[in-house]
């Protein structure tokens, strides 16, 4: 993965102090990068998370993971 790319996907999660008191949120939307990582340390697919919250992208679950490796 290039420097680019990895910083097209991080541009995908931000923060919002009105929203969720701060914590990264992705692409603006009340759900919270937490969320994603606690569904996937359940057992949760990215496809089974994807097919719950219609809005988001495979990118978004990717940008996660990126976030939280970082």
């Amino acid at each position: 993965m290039t420097e680019n790319q990895i910083n097209a996907l991080l541009t995908r999660i931000t923060s919002d102090p009105a929203i969720f008191g701060g914590k990264p949120i992705i692409r603006g939307k009340r759900l919270a990068v937490e969320h994603v990582l606690a569904d996937l340390s359940a057992g949760e697919t990215p496809e089974s998370i994807l097919a719950n919250f219609p809005f988001l992208e495979a990118d978004d679950i990717r940008a996660c993971l990126l976030f939280a490796s970082r």
